[in-house]
């Protein structure tokens, strides 16, 4: 018997053995999720300057009022799943990027738009799925103004060595309403209104922030997943 023939076992992998998640039914977060908004209250979430968000609580949703200014988390995130639901006013008012705008970013700095872009149009870069100004999404998979819609989100921070240089970009892969819109972008740094994007050093762990951009859009339904690596 050839003792040096290849056999099935030497291509098995049992350790380290992966971690039960029970997936969530009905619209339920998986069982490992972090609970961000579950419809009741805003505590997981502060203004920016650390002080209560002031953001209106209302039918299991948090919405923008319009000069209380962004929200993040308290907590703060690398690599992350997010699931994430929103809508825009039913009462349409404004056009381009004035109609149902705000915008989720990730670690405070990476923004992947929200905008009423059902019938609406605007820059190519800065509507509803892109990653503002940098990533044209694939489709436009918006719904009507008033209707809940979804993204979720698979967002890899980047990496920096001691010195500040940056080692590996951030990537993000986005489905919005269960079509994929973003592949593994790749970003050249944090989304900028004006200017060319360049990356700055920071700290590994950042809150996710939600954008008061002066409309009444609303969020429901937000948990995040945590990334880690399997030794």
């Amino acid at each position: 018997m050839d003792t040096l023939s290849p056999r099935p076992e030497d291509t098995e992998v049992w350790e380290p053995e992966p971690p039960v998640v029970v997936p969530g039914r009905n619209g339920a977060p998986p069982s490992d999720a972090i609970v961000l908004f579950d419809g009741s209250d805003l505590a997981a979430w502060s203004a920016e300057d650390g002080g209560d968000a002031g953001w209106r609580v209302e039918d299991g949703a948090m919405t923008v009022v319009p000069g209380t200014g962004s929200i993040r988390t308290r907590q703060g995130f690398g690599d992350v799943q997010l699931h994430i639901e929103w809508r825009t006013p039913a009462e349409v008012s404004g056009e381009g990027q004035g109609r149902g705008n705000s915008g989720i970013y990730f670690m405070q700095r990476y923004e992947l738009q929200v905008l009423d872009s059902y019938e609406n149009r605007t820059y190519s870069n800065g509507q509803a799925g892109a990653i503002y100004k940098q990533h044209v999404p694939l489709v436009n998979a918006s719904r009507p103004p008033g209707a809940w819609q979804s993204y979720d989100v698979i967002f890899t921070a980047p990496r920096f060595d001691a010195n500040g240089a940056l080692l590996i970009p951030a990537y993000m892969t986005a489905f919005h309403n269960g079509v994929l819109i973003q592949n593994h972008a790749e970003l050249r740094g944090p989304t900028l209104y004006i200017g060319e994007p360049t990356y700055q050093a920071h700290e590994d762990r950042a809150p996710l922030l939600l954008q008061d951009h002066g409309n009444p859009v609303s969020y429901r339904n937000v948990w995040i997943r945590e990334i880690t690596t399997m030794p």
